[in-house]
């Protein structure tokens, strides 16, 4: 199965001009313009081919949207030891925030024991992308039921000045308190975290409808 044509058939010349202004991070010779249903689409083909693996090993991939499925391909792992080795073996050649944010392994929802030690691993990765995936699987999968308290500390402590790790840091505070707010909200009031930081993941805090009135007032206060 040839992925690269099957998304050259869909490309989209308009949707590549929105998506290079999205990653500006990457060449936009490396963007072909394809839509996300469609390279979903082409994901659950891959997926269900006898190319499967043969496709997840070709790495690095050339194209944006070769990567983005993927990691799709990833996501549909049933068997968390198999999923987790895939994640493992392309996480170090995700170059952007789409790929690292569109993709979440529906296994890890059921794994959460055998997941934990793996997040904890990718948030200590010096390389952005890991280090943002591995905030955003710890806020997907442990800001409900199976949180601790120490959790946050691990976000709280990650040092990097890049962009993108610094706002996938702020988006963690943001969700946190909207749905741990008694346990996160002494990281904003005692400043624990960089100052943009800080700002912006108050600033997600009030633009977001899941934390009331009366915490967005009392972030305002603490800007």
């Amino acid at each position: 199965m040839n992925v690269y044509k099957k998304l050259k058939a869909v490309k989209d010349d308009k949707y590549k001009e929105f998506q290079a202004k999205l990653v500006p991070n990457i060449s936009a010779d490396t963007i072909l313009g394809v839509k996300t249903p469609q390279m979903r689409s082409i994901a659950k083909e891959v997926f269900e081919s006898s190319k499967r693996d043969e496709f997840l090993k070709d790495l690095p991939h050339k194209y944006y949207e070769e990567n983005l499925v993927h990691f799709f391909v990833i996501a549909l792992i049933k068997d968390f030891d198999e999923c987790v080795k895939a994640v493992e073996d392309f996480l170090p050649y995700v170059d952007c925030w789409p790929v690292s944010d569109q993709s979440s392994p529906k296994v890890f929802k059921k794994n959460h024991e055998k997941l934990l030690p793996y997040i904890k691993k990718w948030i200590a990765s010096d390389h952005v992308y890991t280090a943002r995936f591995g905030i955003r699987m710890l806020m997907n999968e442990f800001l409900g039921e199976d949180f601790k308290e120490e959790y946050p500390e691990l976000v709280a402590s990650k040092e990097g000045d890049d962009y993108y790790l610094k706002m996938m840091v702020a988006w963690y505070f943001a969700t946190a308190l909207a749905k741990r707010y008694d346990e996160c909200i002494s990281f904003i009031e005692d400043r624990r975290l960089d100052e943009w930081v800080h700002k912006k993941a108050i600033q997600k805090s009030i633009e977001s409808y899941r934390v009331s009135d009366e915490h967005k007032e009392y972030l305002r206060s603490l800007r």
